[in-house]
């Protein structure tokens, strides 16, 4: 008997790359400026920006579907990654304005001055012109590209093993993760922050050095690197949740104690996952961000991570293909309904504007999927594929009669 390679344990990687290669494929070719400009700039950000969600809607399922931790505050590390791409965004893009500004003076500038200037232009909007000790690193993109890994993954490294080890969970664990990211949020919105307070950082889909440029192409390369990161990080989750790390962090899910008992550390593969899927929330961020050229602090809110757990539901959790699909979907949708894509509907005494009903479609949406649906869209697959249940065997597993039980510490009837 042959043994399994990990692709062939998991054809639905196959399935999804394959399809993320065609829908990438034929994007690249209707796009404007590289393709016969059929789907517009804005347009392919939108897929962009859509392709990120679908990453961090996957990462999100790795944590709730296959481990059983509803996060609350997953969308508070994407939102943390692109506030550390944004900074070096807005610096470099601020000092290039400042330095050409200042070069038809009679002295040139210093360093200093030219310092001071970016400082007084980015943080004028907040009555203030020094920097904050945070952006010690924002003149250097190689500093700041680390630091989106490093700020999401301490900040979760830190939370996970602060609840882990008080073994928090079910509920409380949810709120304490939705608590955080609320922290979060307030402190960004005060002023003093470092990070502009409610104005947060924008421009940031104007490039450093590239205003020669089309926005065409900075948008197609843009969605180049969000569907390869997204190809990549599938790639990831399919192989953490397979094989035997897969098998514990299910059986966390089902039965922690049960685990626990067997011998395996529990609390450490919790806070693995914890921290590599805030990692991985964080890239998404940092690219999803400079596509949708502004960040503040309302989307590091906790409504946001509720979104995220929505489309999660509404895909299919247990499937990173189906949290994929859930959040595409609902992505989209949402950028139909409240784009003035879908017409209004006047009742005589009233008219439907979907603009302020959409959330209230959402919300019904996600409580009918949860009755009549549990699997999800993902769910619509096991017809397709026409998976049934294994059909148990009806021999004995042990040496004496009735070995073979349907629940533990029964014999079968």
């Amino acid at each position: 008997m042959s043994r399994q390679t990990f692709l062939t344990r998991n054809r639905s990687i196959f399935w999804f790359l394959l399809s993320l290669a065609v829908f990438t494929l034929i994007v690249t070719v209707l796009a404007d400026g590289i393709g016969n400009g059929m789907i517009s700039t804005s347009f392919v950000k939108t897929l962009g920006r859509t392709l990120c969600l679908m990453l961090v809607a996957v990462a999100m399922d790795v944590v709730w579907g296959y481990t059983g931790i509803l996060s609350l505050g997953h969308m508070a590390f994407f939102g943390l990654g692109g506030y550390m791409i944004g900074m070096w965004l807005m610096y470099a893009r601020t000092e290039i304005i400042v330095s050409e500004s200042l070069r038809a003076a009679a002295v040139p500038p210093t360093p200093e001055e030219i310092h001071d200037a970016v400082g007084t232009q980015i943080f004028g909007v907040v009555g203030s012109s020094d920097f904050p000790l945070i952006w010690a690193f924002a003149s250097s993109f190689w500093a700041q590209l680390a630091l989106v890994v490093i700020v999401p993954g301490l900040l979760a490294l830190i939370f996970g093993w602060l609840a882990f080890r008080s073994r928090v969970t079910g509920v409380y664990l949810s709120i304490l993760t939705q608590a955080m990211t609320l922290a979060l949020s307030l402190y960004l919105f005060q002023n003093d922050s470092g990070l502009r307070g409610n104005n947060g950082l924008s421009g940031l889909q104007n490039l450093p050095g590239l205003d020669s440029v089309p926005q065409s192409m900075v948008s197609i390369a843009f969605f180049w690197a969000s569907a390869a990161a997204l190809a990549a990080g599938y790639v990831l989750f399919a192989w953490v949740v397979s094989g035997k790390m897969g098998s514990v962090i299910r059986g966390i899910r089902d039965n922690e104690g049960r685990v626990r008992f067997l011998g395996y550390h529990v609390e450490s593969y919790k806070l693995f996952v914890f921290t590599v899927t805030a990692v991985v929330a964080g890239l998404a961020g940092a690219l999803y961000y400079p596509q949708a050229g502004i960040i503040n602090p309302a989307e590091v809110a906790p409504i946001a991570s509720i979104y995220l757990a929505v489309w999660v539901a509404i895909g299919g959790r247990g499937r990173l293909y189906g949290a994929a699909l859930g959040a595409a979907f609902v992505s989209l949708l949402s950028s139909w309904f409240t784009g003035g894509g879908v017409p209004n509907i006047p009742l005589g005494f009233y008219t439907i504007q979907w603009t302020d009903w959409w959330l209230v479609l959402l919300g019904v949406s996600f409580v009918a999927v949860t009755l009549l649906a549990p699997k999800g869209i993902g769910g619509l697959f096991d017809l397709v594929t026409r998976r049934h249940p294994v059909p148990v065997s009806t021999t004995d597993f042990g040496p004496d009669k009735g070995a073979r039980r349907t629940v533990e510490g029964e014999e079968e009837k």
